[in-house]
């Protein structure tokens, strides 16, 4: 069975939005949403690293549920980026899945 790697998966994912936001267009509209989705999304694995490192039980669900609450914050962004730019409706979707998918992944985590 294949190892399953959260750390890397994060750390992917954060790659692939930051190479995403390079392809939107860049409006006053459009600037203050990649702002807060590249900050929303890169602190998903920054989160879950922390969460690896954490001292206790309570420090750890803690860091995990931040996790879990910046995957959303992050389908919330890319919802807003698919209206702001719809040529990128594709990437989006794309996108946002992998997101739902690791809030449901911090969400089971958590229930642990």
């Amino acid at each position: 069975m294949k190892k399953f790697d959260l750390e890397e998966r994060t750390a992917k994912f954060g790659v692939k939005i930051i190479r995403f936001c390079k392809l939107v267009t860049i409006s006053i509209i459009t600037k203050p949403i990649i702002n807060q989705l590249i900050r929303s999304s890169t602190s998903i694995g920054a989160n879950y690293m922390e969460a690896n490192g954490a001292d206790s039980k309570k420090d750890f669900k803690s860091k995990i549920s931040i996790c879990k609450k910046e995957a959303k914050e992050t389908m919330h962004w890319l919802r807003m980026i698919a209206e702001a730019d719809p040529k990128l409706i594709n990437e989006s979707r794309l996108l946002w899945k992998e997101a739902h998918e690791l809030s449901l992944i911090f969400g089971a985590i958590n229930r642990k």
